[in-house]
Order: C-alpha cells, then structure tokens, then sequence
C-alpha cells in the first residue's frame, strides 16, 4: 500500500471489491453475479420497479439491466409484469424463489454488516453508514 492515502473514490471502489469478496461464496451458492444480486435486492425491497428506476438503484446501465433481467427470468429468480400504472412498461418482481434466494442473501449481508458494526464499533459504524448516505445524495 502507497504511504499517501489513496482517493476517496478508489477507497470506496476497493471497500466495494472486499465487502464483494467476503459475500461471494454465498452468491457462489446462489448461482448469482454480485451485479444479480443488486438487482434481486432492488427487488427484495422495492418489488414491481419500472426498468428504468430498476437499473439505476441497482447501478447497473440499462443494456446491462436487460441482460440480467433476461438470466434472471430464465433462472426463475424474477419475473416481469406489465406496469399496473401504465400498461406500456414493465417492472420486475422477484419470483417465490427469486424471495427464498433474496431472503438468504440478505441474511448473509446483514450478518457481514453485524461483523463490520463489531470491529468499527457502533459509533463508528453508524458515522459511516451516514457519511455513504450523504455522499449517494
């Protein structure tokens, strides 16, 4: 590691790539990218997301999102359905497995959440959790 601290920007890119590494024997294991895994937990919390909003909570560009929609479905994790709202779009919904799979996934992050919150400490935790916040606007 450089003596100098690195940017903001790559200390948040590599924070990413660990928290990435540390969950992806689980993602291993559901048979899903961790790019997936953002859209499904889009989905988990915010079921029936319209494409476009879909692609970017789960920062994802949309030719990209088409992509992983398209795998999903034919995975059986999600499912699309013509918008209640507005009968010419599409949102997403997960599937009862695409939830079961959702559901196992996040237990695993909030349980990497609760080792991070151990080593930082509460305090120091909920500074960074809110200091992310504010910076994502």
């Amino acid at each position: 590691m450089p003596d100098q601290p690195l940017s903001l920007s790559l200390l948040i890119k590599q924070s990413e790539a660990t928290l990435r590494s540390r969950l992806q024997p689980v993602l291993d294991a559901a048979g899903l990218s961790a790019e997936q895994w953002r859209v499904v937990g889009v989905l988990l919390d915010a079921p029936g997301t319209r494409m476009t909003e879909l692609a970017d909570a789960a920062v994802v560009p949309a030719a990209t999102l088409t992509r992983l929609v398209d795998r999903l479905v034919e995975d059986g994790v999600v499912v699309r359905r013509v918008d209640p709202d507005d009968r010419r779009r599409v949102v997403g919904a997960l599937s009862p497995r695409g939830a079961e799979v959702a559901r196992d996934l996040r237990a695993a992050e909030e349980r990497l959440e609760r080792e991070l919150r151990a080593g930082l400490g509460p305090d120091r935790f909920d500074a960074l959790v809110a200091d992310l916040t504010t910076i994502v606007g």
